[in-house]
């Protein structure tokens, strides 16, 4: 076992080592001592040297996946949305998008946890576990998508970046200073582009800045969020001093003005306010107002009414409406009247797009993909199979616990008209999870742009070396430049074309639009590592021994099935684009991508499907509806050990178009010991003839004392249980005529008297060098059958194979029959015309009369089988005169 290797990355059987980066194994002598060979062992690291030298100058390193999850969890979503969210969705809504997403994460991190301790875990983190798991074919499509969610999470990030930049902290920094929607899209991009360049420096110039970094983001988050909680414990003493102003019952923007009044009263006198000029068209009492200002009162309400206010009953039912819909206050007194298509109808607060519950879920699941994130840094972790597990079960918990929490908070202490405001634009543009927190919301505004700042550095770190480690496995030909980096190991390839593919985010220039692209991605990869876990402990494969006890296969098959189903509800077409990219990622790699042999579960699953089926067909006895040739090709080979007859091949998947079984054989005279590499030699001839040919099956060369024992061997034993041939197909001996010797007409008629006795067809094709090859096409002819014989339809069955090859497509097929002279031979051909109908082939037939002292010539045996061929003629004919009959 010291020198057998199992799959890369998996240290499961005893003796076999390998992984990504390196393997210790070719590191040692060839015969090493005991002590020397576990010390190797002992001492092993999956980190590449400079990730190695950076983990032992800075014991940041091991801390940061654990920030990272963090960050990438309690970041733009908490602070920016999911007021919004409650206030849409409602209390149960929310606590029902919240609990969905957070048990599909906890179960996914189950299986990764299993997953991860099943061996070491370079740089990769959920790629590498995905392809080792299920194959480089499925790793490197999830991973592709899964590097495409990761720098999509980071545009998600650096626009909530913007955002808080933009609209609370310098709103009058604007580069395009008109109030339209595509002002306010161009400044996200021109901002966020700039952003994205800054952050993309930073990652640039070192992995070690970004952990020094995060520390300081985690600090901000964590001082949020304890400044929230905070704010709710103190509405049960003191409501904060934010009111919202409602004319009648819609909600006003007021960084207009400061009153909640149509007059106020000044030295005695009766003044217009600031909204008066606002709805009216002059500053005097007889002014003409807006017909909704002139019928409706103004109502001042507390923002913040308070955990003992009550408000959580108005607010536990959703309340979703279209876009552009003023935001109104529930059970409110009003007077109906249009909205002025005017420049009045600005100072209501509108929604910006239409509200339901699946679009909800979309844009909420980006805050539980962080689970992700620190496996993405499993390079950096000193102990991975322990750190994975342990960090990311407690952050989920943790984040899951903060999430129902501030849904609750959120509905019990906020108006809803406050949550409904996505902006804040009713209490003078602050965050609405600012106006709850003590002691200031600017606590929330630092806190958040920090957070959305760490997490777009974290994405834009550990996008590229997710990227680096699928170039590097060499899966993806086309992505293997991206597989370098400078001499410390860090990926600048990678980190250009993660800039470049984050840019397009960015110019999306809305929040609400890439999450649910992101989460498209994101929700993929769960539902692959659900799907690697569930298949690798139901095959039960002897190296699947996860140190990590607390999972089970119905968890996994449970975390699939609920991703699979999020994918649908949040955007049925998002989820197709995925799959569709997936899938031509899967048949790319497949087609073009290099070999690799990574012992992957689905290969297993096959063997267990294959085993089944071998069984199943083994209990029940063949069907004639289910016969097709299974064919065994008898093959030779020349003194080069080359094929001898390639047209045979091509004549073999001409009739089998890649269907059912083919066996393609030759035999070696000799021995074993003196021709084992002869017989190597020989099927791998054999494997690139069959390639050439696109024909699927099997090849195999048996080495014997003679060329008859050889082929004989094989018509008895080739295939396996149900799966064996029931057809022999072999070329006619050439030159047997001129030939002095007479072992090849010997061997030819033993080979045929063997394959009747074994009740197989026999198929001989006579100069078979001069048959079409797969480039030909025929564009007439015939393909001719003498059915001399009844032999159950394989004569009819095996032109008809053939014209369903695109080379004969264009042919005809005729039957020929022999009838005695004293044969209806007109009655003999509508039988036969009836027959081929009742088989459904297309073909013209033809009744040959012959006499007796021609017939004489075929065997008794014939004879007897020409009379039942006859007789089977006459029984149709006697049934239809019966059916005739009866009707």
């Amino acid at each position: 076992t010291g020198e057998s290797r199992e799959s890369e990355g998996d240290s499961g059987a005893c003796g076999n080592w390998s992984t990504l980066g390196s393997n210790p194994q070719e590191e040692m002598d060839s015969t090493p001592m005991v002590a020397s060979l576990l010390n190797k062992l002992a001492n092993y690291t999956n980190l590449t040297q400079g990730v190695r030298e950076h983990e032992e100058a800075e014991d940041g390193n091991r801390r940061a996946p654990v920030v990272v999850q963090s960050l990438n969890i309690l970041g733009v979503i908490l602070f920016l949305r999911l007021t919004w969210i409650v206030g849409a969705a409602g209390i149960l809504g929310s606590f029902a998008i919240v609990s969905m997403c957070c048990i599909c994460t906890l179960l996914t991190a189950i299986s990764m946890s299993a997953i991860a301790t099943n061996g070491v875990v370079p740089a990769g983190g959920s790629y590498y576990m995905i392809s080792r798991s299920l194959g480089p074919e499925f790793g490197g499509a999830v991973g592709l998508c899964f590097y495409l969610g990761t720098t999509f999470a980071g545009s998600l990030y650096i626009l909530g970046t913007i955002e808080i930049l933009l609209i609370y902290i310098v709103p009058t920094a604007t580069v395009f200073k008109d109030n339209t929607e595509d002002a306010k899209n161009n400044n996200m991009r021109v901002y966020g582009t700039c952003c994205l360049l800054l952050m993309a420096l930073v990652v640039f110039v070192g992995v070690k800045y970004v952990n020094k970094l995060a520390l300081v983001f985690l600090s901000c988050v964590i001082l949020s969020i304890m400044a929230t909680y905070a704010g709710a414990i103190k509405t049960l003493i003191e409501p904060p001093e934010f009111s919202v102003c409602l004319l009648g019952n819609r909600s006003l923007k007021n960084e207009m003005f400061e009153k909640c009044a149509k007059v106020e009263i000044i030295k005695n006198r009766t003044v217009p306010t600031k909204l008066w000029d606002i709805f009216c068209d002059s500053h005097y009492p007889n002014a003409t107002c807006d017909e909704y200002f002139t019928l409706n009162n103004l109502t001042e309400i507390q923002a913040i009414p308070g955990l003992l206010s009550g408000v959580i009953k108005e607010n536990l039912w959703s309340n979703y409406g279209p876009a552009r819909q003023v935001i109104e206050k529930q059970n409110q007194p009003s007077v109906p009247a249009p909205t002025p298509k005017t420049d009045k109808e600005q100072n209501y607060v509108f929604s910006d797009i239409a509200t339901f519950f699946t679009l909800l879920v979309g844009i909420y699941f980006p805050s539980v993909t962080g689970i992700m994130a620190g496996s993405n840094r499993s390079g950096d972790l000193r102990d991975a199979q322990r750190s994975i597990p342990v960090g990311t079960i407690l952050a989920i918990l943790t984040s899951s616990f903060i999430y129902i929490s501030f849904v609750v908070l959120f509905g019990a202490c906020i108006e809803g008209v406050v949550l409904r405001d996505k902006f804040g634009e009713s209490i003078k543009r602050t965050p609405v999870i600012g106006v709850l927190a003590w002691p200031s919301p600017w606590v929330i505004v630092i806190g958040s742009f920090f957070s959305c700042c760490g997490a777009g550095l974290q994405s834009l770190t550990g996008a590229p070396r997710l990227l680096q480690a699928i170039a590097r496995d060499g899966i993806i030909p086309f992505l293997q430049v991206f597989g370098h980096g400078k001499a410390n190991g860090e990926p600048t390839w990678a980190l250009l074309l993660t800039v470049g593919i984050c840019e397009i985010g960015i110019l999306i220039a809305s929040l609400d639009d890439v999450a649910p692209i992101l989460s498209m991605f994101f929700l993929m990869c769960y539902l692959f590592v659900n799907l690697a876990c569930a298949v690798q402990t139901l095959l039960c494969t002897p190296n699947w021994r996860p140190r990590f006890k607390f999972y089970h296969w119905t968890l996994s098959f449970l975390g699939m099935s609920l991703s699979l189903s999020l994918m649908f509800i949040c955007s049925w077409y998002y989820a197709l684009v995925a799959v569709v990219i997936a899938g031509c990622i899967y048949k790319y790699i497949e087609y073009r991508g290099a070999v690799k042999e990574w012992g992957d579960g689905i290969r297993g699953l096959s063997l267990n499907a294959a085993r089944f089926a071998l069984i199943h067909l083994e209990e029940a006895p063949l069907h004639t509806k289910n016969w097709r040739p299974q064919l065994l090709v008898l093959c030779k080979l020349d003194s080069d050990l080359a094929v001898k007859h390639p047209r045979l091949l091509s004549f073999t998947s001409q009739l089998k178009a890649g269907k059912g079984l083919t066996i393609v054989c030759s035999v070696l005279e000799g021995t074993y010991m003196t021709h084992k590499e002869d017989a190597k030699t020989g099927e791998q001839n054999l494997k690139k003839a069959m390639t050439a040919e696109k024909m699927k099956g099997f090849s195999h060369v048996v080495v014997s004392s003679s060329l008859r024992d050889g082929f004989s061997i094989m018509i008895q034993s080739a295939g396996l249980g149900g799966m064996k041939h029931n057809a022999v197909l072999m070329a006619w001996p050439a030159g047997w005529k001129q030939a002095q010797d007479s072992s090849a007409r010997k061997n030819f008629i033993e080979t045929v008297r063997e394959t009747t006795s074994a009740h197989q067809a026999l198929l001989v094709a006579k100069n078979i060098d001069r048959f079409p090859d797969n480039q030909e096409r025929l564009k007439e002819g015939t393909i001719d059958v003498w059915w001399i014989v009844h032999d159950g339809g394989l004569l009819m069955l095996l032109p008809f194979l053939l014209m369903q090859h695109k080379v004969w497509r264009k042919c005809r097929m005729r039957i020929f029959t022999v009838a005695q002279m004293d044969d209806n031979s007109i009655q003999m051909k509508k039988d036969l015309e009836t027959f081929l109908y009742h088989l459904r082939l297309d073909a013209v037939v033809e009744v040959v009369e012959m006499h007796d002292s021609d017939i004489s010539a075929f065997t008794y045996e014939k004879t007897l089988m020409m009379e039942q061929r006859s007789q089977m003629l006459k029984q149709m004919q006697l049934s239809r005169t019966e059916r005739e009959r009866e009707v």
